[in-house]
C-alpha cells in the first residue's frame, strides 16, 4: 500500500476501504485516473468482512450477486459466502490499486475551504478536489449500557475475542437479528450452555446454502457466461421480493408462509414456538436466513430469554425477572446506522458539520449528495441499501453517479453543490414510496427507521433497477449555479 504525502493536493480523496471505497478505486483506476487515494482507518482493507469474524459469519446474498459485476469471481465455494473468502476477495481486488491505498490512515476531520476539501488525518494532510465518502453503514457497534456491571469479558459480534476459548463456557448472547442467527448455532455446540436474549423474534426463512459441486466451479470457470447468467437469474429472483415490501397480499401471504412453516417444522416444542413467533409483519425487520438457528435454539442446553435488562456480577437479568449465570457475554446488538459517526467529522459551507444537517435523519439527492456540502459523495449513506436485494447494485449504480459528476468537474471550474430545492423534492419522492411499505407500516421498531424522525433513511423504498434509473448517472441539473 501507498503512503501520500503530507499536505498532498490530489483531485479524489476515498474514505473507507470497503466494498464501495474499493468499488471506487477500481473505476477511477480502470477509466485512466491516478489522482486519487484511499484513505482507511484499519490495518487492512475490507470493511464489513475485516472487521466481522465470529464463528458462522457469511453473507446472506448469494456469492455470485455479492461481488463487483466489473470484477467477477467465477470459483466461489458456496451459494452463499463465507466471510472470509469475502474478505480474500477484497484483498484481491485491492491488489489492483495498491499503490492508491493508505492504511492506518484515519480522517480526523474534513472541512470544505472556498475550492476544495482538507482532511487532517492521523498521518497527515491531505488536500482533495472531491471528497467520497464510503466509510458504510455497519462500522461502530451499538453497545448497551451498563456492561460495566457484568463481572466477566463481554464483546461485540464485529470486535471478536478471538483470545478467549468458549468451550465449555456458560455464554450469553444479546440479540437475535442477522448475526445472532450465524453465530448461535456455533456457540451452541461448544458451550456448556447458552443463553439467548431476545428483545422480538426474527422472521427466518429456509437458507438452501450448499458448496458448488467440482463439476459447477469447472463450468464457472470455463465459460464466464455461466456466473454472469446466474448472477442475472439471482438478481431476478431477488428483485421479485419487493412485492412483499409493497404489502402486496399476493407476495405477502406466501413469504409470510413460509416463515411460519419454516418455524414450525423445526420448533416441535409450543411455548418455544410461540415466543419464536413474531409480533409484526413479516418484512419489517430484515428476514433473516438460517437452517440451524431454531434447531440449536431447541437444544436442552439453550435457553432463550426474554431481552436483557441488566447485570448483576456474573449474572444477567431478564425483563421478565429470571437470572442468568454467564461467564461470557456476546453483543449482537447491531451498529449505529441512523446516525453515521463519521457525519460529526465533516464540515461543509458555512461550518455546518453533515451530521447537523442530518439532526432530523440523513436526507440526499440522488442518494448521494448532500445540500451545504460541495464535491462529496456519499456511497452506502441515505437510502442506498436494498431490503431485498444486493446492495452491490445500489453502490455500482453510484458509482455511475461519482464517475458521470467527475467527467463533468473536468470540464467546469465551479464546484458542484446540489439545490436544497433538489434535495428537498428528491426526499419527499423517498418518503412518499416509504409510506406505502412494510418498513413504516409493519407494527416493528427497526435499524431501517430513523428514531428521531420516524423517516426511512437507510433502505431505498423501490427496486434496484428503479435505483440505477432514477441515480446511476449523473445530472447537472439539479445544482447550484
Amino acid at each position: 500500500m501507498t503512503d501520500v504525502r503530507i499536505d498532498a493536493r490530489i483531485d479524489v480523496a476515498i474514505v473507507g476501504a470497503g466494498f464501495a471505497g474499493l468499488g471506487a478505486a477500481l473505476q477511477l483506476s480502470r477509466r485512466g485516473r491516478e489522482s486519487f487515494v484511499v484513505l482507511e482507518r484499519g490495518e487492512e482493507v475490507g470493511g464489513t468482512w475485516r472487521d466481522n469474524t465470529y464463528p458462522g459469519v457469511a453473507c446472506d446474498v448469494p456469492s455470485h450477486l455479492y461481488s463487483y459485476s466489473f470484477a467477477p469471481k467465477p470459483d466461489w465455494s458456496r451459494v452463499f459466502a463465507p466471510g472470509a473468502e469475502i474478505q480474500e476477495y477484497l484483498r484481491a481486488c485491492a491488489r489492483e490499486v495498491a499503490d492508491h491505498v493508505r492504511l492506518r490512515t484515519e480522517v480526523l476531520r474534513a472541512r470544505w475551504e472556498e475550492d476544495h476539501w482538507v482532511l487532517a488525518t492521523s498521518t497527515g494532510t491531505v488536500r482533495a478536489r472531491v471528497l467520497v465518502l464510503a466509510a458504510g453503514r455497519l462500522t461502530e457497534p451499538r453497545v448497551p449500557a451498563g456492561l460495566d456491571a457484568f463481572d466477566g469479558p463481554v464483546f461485540h459480534t464485529a470486535r471478536w475475542d478471538h483470545s478467549l476459548d468458549l468451550a465449555g463456557a456458560r455464554v450469553g448472547v444479546v440479540g437475535t437479528g442477522a448475526s445472532a442467527v450465524q453465530v448461535v448455532p456455533r456457540l451452541a455446540a461448544a458451550a456448556a450452555h447458552l443463553t439467548v436474549f431476545q428483545r422480538s423474534a426474527p422472521y427466518v426463512v429456509p437458507r438452501g446454502d450448499r458448496a458448488y459441486s467440482a463439476a459447477e466451479l469447472a463450468e464457472f470457470t470455463a465459460d464466464p457466461r455461466v456466473p454472469a447468467a446466474v448472477r442475472e437469474e439471482t438478481f431476478s429472483d431477488m428483485e421479485r421480493g419487493l412485492a412483499a415490501r409493497r404489502l402486496v397480499s399476493s407476495a405477502l401471504e406466501p413469504l409470510r408462509r413460509r416463515a411460519l412453516d419454516h418455524l414450525a417444522a423445526q420448533v416441535p416444542d409450543e411455548a418455544l414456538r410461540a415466543a419464536l413467533t413474531p409480533d409484526y409483519e413479516v418484512g419489517c425487520k430484515r428476514v433473516l436466513l438460517s437452517d440451524d438457528f431454531y434447531p440449536a435454539l431447541g437444544r436442552d442446553d439453550v435457553t432463550l430469554a426474554p431481552a436483557l435488562a441488566g447485570y448483576e456480577g456474573r449474572s444477567a437479568l431478564a425483563v421478565d425477572g429470571s437470572r442468568h449465570d454467564l461467564d461470557v457475554v456476546v453483543l449482537a446488538t447491531g451498529f449505529h446506522a441512523t446516525r453515521q459517526p463519521y457525519a460529526r467529522r465533516v464540515v461543509g459551507r458555512d461550518g455546518l458539520t453533515l451530521d447537523e444537517a442530518w439532526a432530523e435523519g440523513m436526507v440526499s439527492h440522488a442518494s448521494t449528495v448532500v445540500h451545504g456540502f460541495p464535491n462529496l459523495f456519499v456511497l452506502d449513506g441515505p437510502n442506498a441499501s436494498l431490503g431485498h436485494n444486493s446492495a452491490l447494485h445500489v453502490i455500482e449504480s453510484q458509482l455511475g453517479y461519482l464517475l458521470g459528476a467527475l467527467d463533468h468537474l473536468g470540464t467546469h471550474d465551479r464546484p458542484l453543490e446540489v439545490s436544497r430545492a433538489a434535495q428537498r423534492a428528491y426526499t419527499a419522492d423517498v418518503d412518499a414510496m416509504a409510506a406505502r411499505s412494510v418498513w413504516l407500516r409493519g407494527g416493528c421498531s427497526s435499524w431501517y427507521v430513523d428514531q428521531r424522525s420516524g423517516r426511512l433513511t437507510l433502505l431505498w423504498p423501490d427496486t434496484a433497477g428503479e435505483f440505477r434509473r432514477r441515480n446511476g448517472t449523473f445530472d447537472p441539473e439539479p445544482f447550484l449555479g
